[in-house]
């Protein structure tokens, strides 16, 4: 049987199918709309890559201590973040002179607010720096040697840096640039950390404040420690500890530990299913930093690691001193540090 279609019913048949497409196409519309409404309730930075060099962290650092004595209050996070916007993220543009002019004018009264002004990427890379610095400075207590009795210990209040090496003073250790650079233990990958080189059994100490995360052996990173700041936003991973006892013996899980504390010993334990392998060649600390903005980065395909080269530099302005335990043959910290964000665990 043979339908004839009249050019009338051409036009009806064009007319209901074009109906059907634009309601098809309005409710993928109002369907994409509604996934990208959930999608922002749940917006966090997903990428960040650090690449601020020594130079340009030190002498940031130097303007924000420097400014607590005045009345003008500098923050070395604005600071660097309005450069980072600036330079696209990218410090081998770094020149003084920039860092010279911003800080002209916060001197003079004008807020980040309006010398960012016109800086598309400068909430992101305030928010990101934040993330990576945001422990790093502020007002602390350490235990000093008293004036009048050389004997006893009383507490100083002071302001800067509230971090530390990771290393303990007096210890040696050698690093270099080498975050990104290939392994192959396991599978192919880049090298997500900083390593410092350093004597088998060289005390570790805690960069910040925080509670211990994660703790036991791991293929890749041997005996290890996870400790995460405060304010979740910085997990700081310690591997390759030491064979036998690689922790201080008051370590464990859900311990808060404070900047400065002897946490464990540097080692070449990993690259091993085997518990308490020495497979490493080489003793040294592997340290790594990882950013946090959503709880769904923790342990994901896509972690975000941050490059510690010029970090490490920063934190040997601020070493911890520590002293042996003939009993128990630990080391402990020399001086007690107490900071603000201690005191709901003290």
């Amino acid at each position: 049987m043979i339908i004839k279609i009249t050019k009338a019913k051409m036009a009806i048949a064009i007319v209901v199918a074009l109906v059907v497409l634009f309601c098809v196409a309005d409710k993928n519309q109002n369907f994409v709309k509604t996934i990208n409404h959930v999608q922002e309730g749940r917006k966090f930075i997903k990428y960040v890559e650090f690449n601020a060099n020594y130079d340009a962290l030190e002498k940031a650092l130097n303007f924000d201590i420097k400014s607590q004595k005045e009345e003008i209050k500098l923050n070395w996070i604005d600071i660097l973040s309005y450069l980072a916007a600036k330079y696209g993220g990218n410090f081998n543009n770094y020149k003084y002179k920039d860092m010279e002019n911003v800080v002209k004018a916060l001197k003079k009264g004008e807020n980040i607010q309006e010398i960012s002004k016109g800086m598309k990427t400068f909430s992101y890379y305030k928010e990101a720096y934040s993330a990576i610095l945001g422990g790093f400075v502020g007002k602390y207590k350490v235990e000093v040697p008293s004036s009048e009795d050389k004997n006893k210990l009383v507490f100083e209040e002071r302001y800067g840096l509230k971090v530390f090496s990771p290393i303990a003073k007096t210890y040696p250790f050698q690093h270099y640039k080498d975050f990104g650079s290939s392994r192959s233990y396991g599978y192919s990958r880049p090298h997500l950390g900083h390593d410092l080189m350093a004597a088998t059994g060289t005390p570790v100490v805690a960069v910040e404040s925080g509670k211990v995360e994660c703790l036991g052996w791991n293929q890749y990173g041997g005996w290890r420690i996870g400790i995460r700041s405060f304010d979740k936003k910085r997990y700081y991973y310690y591997a390759h500890l030491r064979k036998n006892r690689p922790y201080h013996a008051q370590i464990k899980i859900d311990k808060v530990v404070r900047a400065g504390e002897v946490i464990g010993y540097v080692g070449r334990t990993g690259y091993s299913q085997k518990e308490n392998a020495n497979n490493i060649e080489t003793s040294h600390l592997h340290i790594g930093l990882q950013l946090i903005f959503d709880e769904s980065q923790k342990e994901c395909d896509n972690e975000i690691w941050i490059n510690l080269y010029a970090i490490t530099q920063i934190l040997q302005k601020n070493k911890s001193g520590v002293k042996r335990n003939g009993e128990t043959k630990e080391y402990d910290r020399q001086y007690d540090f107490w900071e603000k964000s201690l005191q709901d665990f003290d």
